[in-house]
């Protein structure tokens, strides 16, 4: 296994996770990768380590361009342990190496390991020669978590941006000009909406911050490096974290015996009466990380439930329980569903929506099965509404 060349005395030395299928509940179809980086200068440094299970992989490449143990300075730029998790066995090799981290870093690192490593703490406007080259830190705390910076090499116009601008992708390609720009953005869309999307407003002080910086390679902790199409990324970045949407609609539901499906049918249609582009989600066939990646750009959110046991499927409760806890803002809820006595699901879908502090259209509920003209009704309530 080899380090791959970014730019001269530059290289990717990271880690390929060609299995991983869920990353904190949300699907990883593509797999990841855990991107560490080594800088050959007057003091060699390695910018972040990968997860502990790939630790051989990031030693063998970074012995493919030199001996581990002459590593003058690491640079921890997140605790996350998909990060940090090979920090104890690096720095029992490269001995005498300071481990560069922001001041919530320390208190993160001192908790995670027993490894008492050689912590050092920066902040924003610190720096770091190490020769020809200069490591400049920007904290960017809660993105996502409070210990998160980025790194910054100014006579290289790189930035090391941790968990910003990545993608969850395992593949043998390592920069964003060797993949379809679809798959990428595709993947940092869904990754924005599944990690960072509660943090946009830290998002935006990250963006503004990082805008004022040249930069000509934008290098992640996981996924593609960014060299080529830079603005696709950042145009996105600055759409998501505005909490910006396009004017289209999801309608995400679960049924029993179909009744709420016919009405979730019948909604669909008043969106198409109005041009408005719609996604069908049924959630016994799509995962709620997949649906969030929809979430992120779509201004109406309609979700649907039955009533079991006096309240909603256990399925609609979980994907309402996960976009809550993602925050996405400026959209507007619809709930909807069936029900045979009792009824509770559609409040309680609706309660959740007000919660998110959506923009409310009037609920939608249907005593047992909604026959033709019932349906004919829905849509054109919604479609007035719209």
């Amino acid at each position: 296994m080899k380090a791959v060349k970014i730019r001269d005395t530059i290289y990717w030395v990271g880690g390929i996770d060609w299995d991983l299928r869920n990353f904190h509940g949300y699907l990883t179809q593509r797999g990841s990768t855990y991107n560490a980086y080594l800088i050959l200068d007057e003091k060699v440094t390695l910018i972040d380590t990968v997860k502990y299970y790939l630790f051989d992989e990031m030693l063998e490449r970074i012995s493919s361009v030199i001996d581990p143990a002459k590593i003058d300075c690491i640079v921890s730029n997140h605790v996350e342990m998909d990060h940090s998790g090979s920090l104890p066995m690096i720095t029992a090799i490269a001995k005498n190496a300071p481990v560069y981290t922001s001041p919530n870093g320390e208190k993160g690192l001192k908790l995670h390991y027993t490894n008492r490593m050689n912590l050092n703490v920066v902040k924003t406007g610190d720096s770091v020669s190490i020769g020809k080259r200069t490591l400049a830190f920007v904290t960017t705390q809660m993105v996502h978590w409070p210990d998160n910076m980025v790194t910054y090499v100014p006579e290289e116009k790189i930035l090391f941006s941790n968990d910003a601008f990545g993608q969850h992708i395992a593949s043998p390609e390592r920069f964003d000009d060797q993949l379809p720009l679809d798959i990428i953005l595709e993947e940092a869309a869904k990754y924005y909406a599944n990690i960072v999307l509660p943090y946009s407003a830290q998002a935006q002080k990250a963006l503004e911050a990082v805008s004022k910086l040249a930069v000509d390679i934008i290098a992640p902790s996981h996924g593609i490096i960014w060299r080529s199409r830079i603005p696709s990324v950042i145009e996105g970045y600055s759409k998501w974290a505005a909490n910006q949407t396009d004017n289209r609609a999801i309608i995400v539901y679960d049924t029993m015996w179909n009744s709420t499906k016919k009405i979730a049918f019948a909604i669909q249609r008043a969106f198409e009466n109005r041009d408005i582009p719609v996604l069908m989600l049924d959630l016994k066939s799509n995962h709620i990380s997949d649906i969030m990646a929809q979430t992120l750009t779509a201004k109406y959110i309609c979700v649907g439930s039955p009533t079991l046991n006096n309240g909603m499927l256990p399925t609609v409760a979980a994907f309402l329980t996960y976009m809550k806890g993602l925050a996405p803002k400026n959209r507007t809820g619809l709930a909807f569903g069936s029900y045979g006595w009792g009824g509770q699901s559609v409040d309680q879908v609706e309660a959740v929506l007000a919660e998110c502090k959506f923009t409310l259209m009037e609920k939608i509920r249907i005593n047992y099965i909604p026959d033709d003209t019932a349906l004919k009704e829905i849509t054109a309530k919604i479609e007035a509404a719209l």
